[in-house]
């Protein structure tokens, strides 16, 4: 079976209970499911109360080699002291195996929402990255890719072309704007920056507050440049902007020098996830999550709305890259 066409019909109640019983866990509550759309994650308590989390991956995703290295990650993380939430080792292993399933077993990590508009949150997570980021600097990935054009841009390119949920009357124009923003894409993406192991997809969403940040999710973890895990932090207009990245950096660099130079790599970063996205979506459409929780995929106007969102953005890639104080 295809990864696009895998659709976890076969996880049922039961093959979840058997995988966490041969794991040496025994579940006195029932299996809550939470958010996630691209592996299958339970909540649960055992018998003597202890709250866990089983997070169950996506077949053909990533290899068992590429999960093992995200979680050795975790735990360099947390050997750091940098609050992470990292899978327990079960049966002498972080990843196990059952039903043709690959899953890993986390405590459940309880906390409220990030406040993005709070600057004291704002200043802890940039001294955590800053922390985050000298412990990726430590060793290489050896099996997880690097962020590049051909990943983000050039493969869903050619997803986007072949999805019959993209409307016949409008593909022509996307692929027209998608095409248009690669090459200016083409332009503007560098290399001159030193690739480290990164959280891979630092928003909001994937920090919790716990007296000090959590950060959870490092699914997308994989080499790239520092701005990655910085940049999708930022919001509002661009006075709010420069405050909160003067907020962020002077904490960051406590911890490490972040160079000024990976910020003109802000906008194409942004333009490459909204044409990763976008593919991600049509790619797993055949799982029934998808259409549950995109149903707006289905209309044109969501469509139209996209070509219109590719052009801004191609248009946005000639402008000069953010420019801060020289403090830094």
């Amino acid at each position: 079976m295809s990864e696009a066409a895998f659709n976890f019909q076969t996880l049922n109640p039961d093959v979840i209970l058997d995988a966490l019983w041969d794991a040496g866990l025994r579940v006195e509550s029932g299996l809550t499911a939470l958010n996630s759309y691209e592996n299958r994650v339970y909540q649960f308590s055992d018998d003597e109360k202890r709250r866990y989390v089983a997070k169950f991956y996506r077949p053909q995703r990533w290899s068992e080699q590429q999960i093992l290295e995200e979680h050795q990650f975790t735990h360099d993380l947390l050997a750091d002291e940098v609050p992470v939430a990292a899978p327990l080792s079960l049966k002498g292993s972080t990843l196990n195996h059952h039903a043709g399933f690959m899953y890993a077993v986390f405590p459940s990590l309880g906390g409220r929402q990030y406040e993005t508009d709070n600057e004291e949150q704002m200043e802890w997570v940039g001294r955590f990255l800053g922390r985050i980021h000298q412990t990726g600097r430590q060793s290489p990935f050896q099996q997880r890719p690097t962020f590049g054009l051909e990943e983000y841009v050039l493969h869903p390119r050619c997803e986007l072309e072949q999805s019959a949920l993209v409307p016949t009357s409008l593909k022509d124009s996307l692929l027209a704007a998608v095409d248009k923003l690669a090459a200016t894409l083409q332009q503007r993406w560098h290399t001159e920056w030193q690739p480290l192991r990164l959280h891979g997809d630092c928003h909001p969403g994937n920090i919790l507050w716990r007296e000090g940040p959590m950060f959870v999710d490092l699914d997308d973890a994989r080499s790239g440049p520092a701005v990655q895990d910085l940049w999708m932090l930022i919001n509002g207009d661009r006075q709010e902007q420069l405050i909160q990245w003067d907020i962020l950096l002077e904490a960051y660099n406590e911890f490490g020098d972040f160079d000024l130079h990976e910020l003109s790599l802000i906008e194409p970063l942004r333009a490459m996830r909204m044409v990763y996205y976008l593919a991600w979506v049509v790619r797993r459409w055949q799982d029934p999550a998808f259409p549950r929780a995109f149903p707006w995929m289905t209309d044109e106007d969501f469509w139209r709305r996209q070509i219109g969102l590719f052009i801004e953005q191609e248009r946005l890639l000639h402008e000069p890259p953010l420019q801060l104080s020289p403090q830094y």
